[in-house]
């Protein structure tokens, strides 16, 4: 096959050009750190990292909803704890007026006092987090406690508030408030009526042994009170675990992600200067090829 000058041209051309492609790429991989900057450079690689991308915008997903359930879990805690020592000083104050030697003007003191820690423990039932009532079971938009209602003073809805922490896992994040603000016709049995009860024999001037029984009524609230702070502690405890396991997966997601995805810096330099002089060398052999033109021979 005989050789033109317009065959070399062109083959010229090409290289060049291909060696031109060959820069950009590398100038893209050292310009934006990645392999690759469209899934056609690479299909397997851009499979590969929408399905690491996914997983870890899973975790991060999740990680968001740790920060939630420890806001329910810490406020819950908080809350419980408040009003285990607002029991505390209540039982302290049924102890007082127990003693036969109270006259009934102290005693109706004492019934004020209490009365304003019913009045406590009810904005305790009532806290809010974000605008949602965290003792209320689902119902998270409606108060658990009106006492100034006359039908439903109390709320009965116990259902669990769950949050995803793992794919698949959920994990309630409030307590079960039937066991602990409640209100029944039964003496001992409802906190607020239990109060309100106590309230009314204090000011009608109730013998100490009579007011005596408030006594185990007193401390059967109180263990609720601890029996529910427990759970809620263990689940605290197994949140964390989760959270450190969440960390964890996070790392090894974005490091995956890494591997599959992020160009190796040292190569892609050592790629350019190698590219670099390919493309000087191709444009000193077309400047070699070009020049001895027609008018070159005729000189």
């Amino acid at each position: 096959m005989r050789v033109t000058q317009s065959m070399l041209t062109q083959n010229m051309l090409r290289n060049l050009s291909q060696s031109y492609e060959r820069l950009g790429k590398i100038q893209d991989q050292l310009s934006t750190g990645k392999k690759i900057t469209r899934p056609s450079d690479d299909p397997v690689v851009a499979i590969k990292g929408m399905a690491y991308r996914t997983n870890l915008t899973e975790v991060e997903q999740f990680k968001r909803n740790f920060s939630e359930a420890h806001n329910w879990i810490d406020a819950s805690d908080s809350a419980l704890n408040e009003a285990t020592q607002v029991l505390q000083r209540i039982r302290e104050l049924v102890v007082q007026a127990s003693n036969d030697t109270y006259e009934q003007s102290q005693r109706g003191h004492i019934a004020k006092e209490i009365n304003e820690l019913k009045s406590h423990l009810v904005s305790i039932a009532n806290t809010q987090i974000a605008g949602k009532y965290i003792f209320n079971g689902t119902d998270t938009l409606n108060p658990p406690v009106n006492l100034n209602d006359p039908v439903n003073k109390v709320s009965t809805n116990r259902e669990q508030v769950k949050i995803e922490l793992l794919k698949g896992i959920q994990l309630p994040v409030n307590v079960n408030p039937t066991r602990l603000f409640t209100y029944s016709g039964n003496p001992g049995e409802g906190l607020f009526s239990d109060l309100e009860a106590l309230v009314n024999d204090l000011e009608a001037g109730k013998s100490g042994e009579e007011l005596n029984k408030y006594l185990s009524y007193m401390d059967k609230h109180i263990d609720n009170v601890l029996a529910e702070r427990a759970e809620l502690g263990a689940r605290s405890n197994r949140l964390e675990l989760m959270e450190a396991r969440v960390d964890e997966q996070e790392v090894i997601a974005q490091q995956i992600l890494s591997n599959n995805e992020d160009a190796d810096l040292e190569r892609v330099i050592t790629d350019l200067k190698t590219q670099e002089s390919v493309h000087r060398a191709a444009l000193g052999v077309g400047a070699r090829i070009i020049q001895p033109t027609l008018l070159d021979f005729l000189r």
